[in-house]
């Protein structure tokens, strides 16, 4: 979880040196392997793993799952498929299985595959966890079919299962946003002018998930100077540090104790930065970390790394949320299990990057999707000249780039733009008043500040 995965496998090869064969130590070097982004080395370790354990245990539709994961990072879509269904052969009901098969957005379910949904999903003996991961892929499933009133339903149904499982609080991140506005003042930045480490190699994208950063980022990674890396958790990881591992959620320290930071500080801060994801960089002169929710960090950010490019992928929000809302996350994303907590979100997002273009003038480069769709050139130049990179036309042709994508749009972003996908939550819109309305006046503001001319 603290993503320190190069300490981890240093750690582990010294505990299999005293005991090779055991399987918790070899799962978690595996694991540890793929967190550096060696999806090879993690395949083939996992693969080991499986010659030692009983075909149909849950070890085995783990490990299937795992393989599966990596197999779709990599690109390689057909024996991803492959391995998540010998995941679901080794257990029948794992929901998780069925939904990495939905979330390819590529693969189309069968009726019988459906019917086998549909019925594990019904089951009573069947678990909470996989209940509704069930739902999800059976959302899918019938939208795929344009049976978008079931689909819905099934979406419906796993959110709220989803959701009932949650620690989350919506009020604490509206709490940090208002102590980010007090602390981070324009003349807070002003006294701190040449703070950090000057290194220009860092190109953050960050905004909300389903918002276009994963495009983004592969428009970029086909540059001959830049690679992407992958969502790294660096910037939480400084927070956390910051602001303690068990912190006082509702009096916490950061932002507060940025107040009381040295240069020194803060240049240790981002040399420390680089240098942690140095291990998953090949020695291209620049680099991609795609954390969406760093939105929430520019301050600290631009402390920490002054010359570090930062680009804001922002997508309509009628869309942007309700593709939340047909969205499992493996981990986090806490906020994007109800309708009244991603819109909350969304408008504090919207809030808060407001008050970093205010503090912070011309620090953020906002893209919005719908640009990108409609002139994909002009946004390619406008995305080059930002990060002072020369325009090379490889970028145009993203969707030939590869490279291993970890994100939810893995497979969409290997393919060409396609116009359609801008207004595809238009299906749902008989059940989306409630989103609507939650949203407020957050439709009107993007609509105003959109360049794109987006249709009401």
């Amino acid at each position: 979880d603290r993503h320190k995965h190069a300490e981890a496998i240093e750690q582990l090869d010294r505990l299999l040196k005293l005991d090779p064969q055991n399987i918790d130590y070899r799962v978690l070097r595996a694991t540890a392997t793929v967190g550096l982004g060696d999806h090879e080395g993690g395949i083939r370790g996992f693969t080991g793993v499986l010659a030692d354990t009983s075909p149909r245990s849950r070890l085995a539709a783990d490990l299937h799952l795992s393989i599966g994961h990596s197999l779709k990072t990599l690109g390689r879509r057909t024996p991803a498929i492959e391995a998540y269904k010998l995941a679901i052969a080794a257990r029948p009901k794992f929901g998780d299985a069925y939904w990495s098969l939905a979330n390819l957005k590529t693969y189309t379910f069968s009726d019988a595959e459906i019917a086998q949904l549909e019925a594990a999903e019904a089951d009573l003996s069947t678990d909470e966890l996989d209940r509704y991961h069930l739902c999800f892929a059976l959302g899918k499933a019938h939208e795929d079919r344009a049976d978008y009133a079931r689909s819905f339903r099934y979406y419906e149904r796993g959110n709220a299962l989803k959701r009932a499982a949650s620690r989350y609080r919506a009020e604490l991140v509206e709490q940090n946003t208002a102590r980010q506005k007090q602390v981070c003042t324009r003349e807070f930045f002003r006294e701190r002018a040449g703070y950090g480490a000057a290194s220009r190699e860092p190109i953050l994208i960050l905004g909300l998930p389903r918002a276009g950063s994963t495009l983004l980022e592969q428009i970029l990674a086909s540059h001959s100077e830049v690679e992407g890396t992958q969502e790294l958790a660096n910037v939480p990881r400084v927070v956390l540090d910051l602001q303690g591992y068990d912190p006082d959620l509702d009096n916490p320290r950061y932002p507060a104790c940025l107040e009381a930071m040295t240069a020194d500080e803060f240049r240790t801060l981002g040399e420390k930065y680089l240098a942690d994801t140095r291990v998953y960089r090949g020695g291209k002169p620049r680099f991609i970390d795609k954390m969406p929710n760093n939105f929430r960090h520019v301050g600290l950010i631009h402390l920490m790394l002054p010359n570090a490019r930062i680009i804001d992928a922002r997508r309509e929000p009628m869309a942007c949320c309700f593709g939340n809302l047909k969205q499992l996350y493996a981990r986090g994303q806490e906020f994007a299990y109800s309708v009244d907590d991603i819109a909350r979100y969304y408008r504090t997002y919207l809030e808060l990057m407001e008050h970093w273009d205010t503090v912070l003038p011309g620090r953020v480069l906002r893209v919005h999707y719908e640009d990108v769709v409609e002139d994909l050139e002009g946004s390619v130049r406008r995305l080059l000249e930002f990060c002072e990179l020369p325009f090379e036309p490889a970028c145009l042709e993203y969707h030939r780039t590869a490279r291993s994508i970890r994100t939810a749009s893995s497979e969409q972003v290997r393919q060409p733009i396609f116009r359609e996908g801008l207004d595809q939550w238009r299906h749902y819109e008989p059940w989306l008043g409630p989103l609507r309305e939650a949203l407020g006046d957050a439709l009107v503001r993007y609509r105003r500040e959109a360049r794109h001319a987006l249709p009401a």
